[in-house]
């Protein structure tokens, strides 16, 4: 299995490759969207989670299983041929690290700060760009969300920025009220 440097480095390369293709062919807002979906896709499916870290499926198997989920999604030729090389160089294990490389070179290139907002129920759009106006007022500066789900946290969010974090879930609040009692007694 590869280090996470290294499969960081061979993220990043691929994602930079995309990226110049992406831009050179004026589609680096249709490629985000093709990844920012697959990457939720992928979040959602134990079953796509499966195929994409495989180490048994031949290369083949997980190429053409790859380009039937793309086609169904209605993804951009250049995401569909990307995703089919990453196939054949045996490489969609880190297909979710390659996503995240693209979308921060991405937000990076356009002054965007990223927020990581994750909650224990799915969020609408427009409670989605209620969020984002709150945080760009904050910060200073352009948000993109990306967000996701863990209904383990019971209620409220995670959204994380750079390295600061705040943390509203139900299940932290819980567990300091619990070790808050412990003391107590």
């Amino acid at each position: 299995m590869a280090s996470n440097a290294a499969v960081s480095q061979l993220a990043d390369r691929y994602a930079a490759a995309l990226f110049d293709l992406a831009d050179e062919q004026k589609q680096l807002d249709t490629v985000a969207d093709d990844l920012r979906a697959l990457q939720q896709s992928t979040t959602e499916s134990e079953d796509l989670r499966r195929l994409v870290g495989s180490p048994v499926l031949s290369r083949e198997a997980q190429g053409a299983a790859m380009d039937a989920i793309l086609k169904a999604m209605n993804t951009s030729t250049l995401t569909q041929k990307f995703v089919g090389l990453i196939a054949l160089n045996r490489r969609l294990f880190a297909l979710g690290d390659m996503i995240a490389a693209y979308l921060a070179e991405l937000a990076r290139r356009r002054g965007e700060v990223t927020a990581e907002v994750t909650a224990a129920r799915a969020l609408n759009d427009k409670q989605i760009s209620e969020l984002t106006d709150s945080l760009q007022k904050s910060l200073g500066g352009k948000v993109s969300v990306e967000h996701q789900v863990d209904p383990d946290l019971i209620g409220g969010m995670i959204v994380k920025v750079g390295s600061r974090m705040v943390d509203t879930t139900l299940r932290t609040q819980l567990s300091k009220l619990r070790i808050a009692m412990k003391g107590a007694s």
